[in-house]
């Protein structure tokens, strides 16, 4: 199976201008999530996506591979759509599985990655994602966190920024004793026709209500599918988030 992990990485973040190229404990960004993607064993091309010169020229620079993409994309989806042409033709083959990787997760366990490509030797599988069990209150009711719901197959149901589901009878209080909650760990994978549709979708209403992308696919009948993981996302969105990856990355000895 030929699979491609996709790095999208934008200059011109609306609230962190330049985020990929910040330098966390001497190494920029974009480089920590390349290396740390390259872990990966499973993944046959590794390449970053932008829209940016100086982020095309900072890839370059410590050896990564880069593809320049349009500066018109309302999506990473979107973005990694065209990337994928622009490699199979530059790479000579075909692709079967591409993965989106979140630029902006300095931390990404390699597993993960790994985890969701082997999931396509199920043929049933058309697009695959990861969730993380909630244990924590703030996180349950906040509208920041995703949060997903699955059938017995691991095939989602739906995803929400509020809670889901809503517990019956009880106080808010007492919801985590009650019932597994799970948050939606944001890395995609898709097999290659797949993300080919999905991206001529036009924007669905329950997309426009809760400002997810993947309800629009669920909207439209494709099958996503979450599965379980232990690793938690250290995302950066602010500048300010900085500070906690780089205590993290010293309190874990993380290269």
């Amino acid at each position: 199976m030929q699979s491609i992990g996709i790095i999208p990485a934008r200059y011109n973040s609306t609230r962190f201008p330049g985020k990929p190229l910040h330098l966390i404990q001497g190494v920029s960004m974009i480089e920590r999530v390349y290396n740390r993607a390259k872990q990966a064993n499973l993944v046959s091309h590794l390449v970053v996506a932008t829209d940016d010169d100086r982020i095309f020229q900072h890839v370059q620079q410590f050896g990564g591979e880069v593809i320049m993409s349009s500066t018109n994309h309302q999506s990473g989806t979107d973005r990694c759509r065209e990337v994928l042409d622009i490699a199979e033709n530059k790479f000579k083959k075909s692709f079967d599985v591409v993965v989106n990787i979140q630029g902006d997760e300095p931390l990404i366990d390699a597993d993960n990655i790994n985890v969701l490509i082997e999931t396509f030797s199920n043929p049933n599988i058309e697009i695959a994602t990861l969730k993380r069990q909630i244990f924590d209150k703030n996180e349950l009711f906040s509208p920041n966190v995703v949060k997903v719901i699955t059938d017995i197959h691991h095939k989602a149901i739906y995803f929400s920024r509020n809670p889901l589901p809503f517990v019956a009878n009880t106080t808010e209080n007492e919801w985590l004793n009650q019932l597994d909650f799970f948050k939606h760990i944001g890395i995609y994978a898709y097999r290659a026709d797949i993300l080919r549709k999905i991206s001529n979708l036009a924007t669905s209403n329950l997309e426009k209500s809760e400002k997810l992308e993947q309800l629009r696919w669920i909207e439209n009948g494709f099958s996503i599918y979450a599965f379980v993981t232990n690793s938690d996302v250290f995302s950066v969105d602010v500048p300010e988030d900085i500070k906690k990856i780089e205590s993290l990355i010293i309190n874990n000895n993380i290269v």
